[in-house]
């Protein structure tokens, strides 16, 4: 008798599932105006995002303590793309176009960075279960890339740098370059500085997001050096 998709699921596939409706969500409150002020759409796309990221990391660990499902994989990276491809692009854009409204081209290079983006985001997401690897990530991760850009945004830096930025960080997504895997400890420690960045989103100058953004440039910068590092000690 064959089975019905639903019953193929697993517990931890529900939980990427609540990954993409956390995304979906966000995208939502951006783009409807029964919301106002914009500072406050934001701040909601920002929290649903975060809680997004978190069910991503919490998938992982119920997938490791539970029965895994053939398609738990296609899951997970479909709805990684809706809350670190799609939500993550639509909240910099939305961000940022009251601000460069008036520059039709800086509207157009915006629109060119965040497609670019997106497109490394769908290769990096297709592609990782089959670049897998046991000591090392291939490409830069797309939680933490989601992280920079979504903090970036919320701080507002500069269009001349929020530009770049996108970017860079999808292509650096899409790249060859090898990072360590995060200990249990570092795990730990992003899970706190995203529950914080959350709850307390404008606390003490943003002092948590601002943590959380260093924290993930310095595993950024020093990552790859120390995984070259790794690999040729004997």
């Amino acid at each position: 008798m064959q089975k019905s998709m639903l019953s193929i699921l697993s517990l931890a596939d529900f939980v990427s599932i609540l990954n993409a409706i956390f995304g979906f969500c966000a995208i939502v409150v951006l783009i409807t105006n029964f919301i106002e002020p914009l500072d406050l759409r934001l701040r909601l796309s920002f929290s649903f995002i975060l809680l997004a990221l978190l069910a991503d990391g919490l998938d992982g660990i119920v997938a490791r303590k539970s029965r895994k499902s053939e398609i738990g994989e296609h899951i997970d990276s479909m709805a990684d793309m809706v809350s670190m491809g799609v939500a993550i692009s639509v909240f910099i854009l939305v961000s940022y176009s009251n601000k460069i409204s008036d520059d039709i081209f800086r509207q157009a290079y915006l629109i060119v960075g965040l497609v670019l983006f997106l497109s490394f985001a769908i290769v990096r997401l297709a592609s990782f279960y089959i670049m897998k690897n046991k000591e090392h990530y291939v490409g830069f991760p797309a939680p933490a890339s989601a992280l920079i850009l979504l903090i970036l945004g919320l701080l507002n830096v500069d269009f001349i740098y929020i530009l770049p930025a996108v970017i860079i960080i999808g292509a650096l997504m899409a790249s060859n370059i090898k990072f360590p895997k995060m200990s249990l400890k570092v795990q730990l420690t992003a899970f706190i500085l995203i529950l914080f960045s959350l709850i307390f989103y404008d606390a003490y100058y943003k002092i948590f997001p601002l943590l959380l953004l260093t924290a993930i440039l310095i595993y950024g910068i020093i990552g790859p050096i120390y995984n070259n590092f790794s690999a040729k000690r004997p």
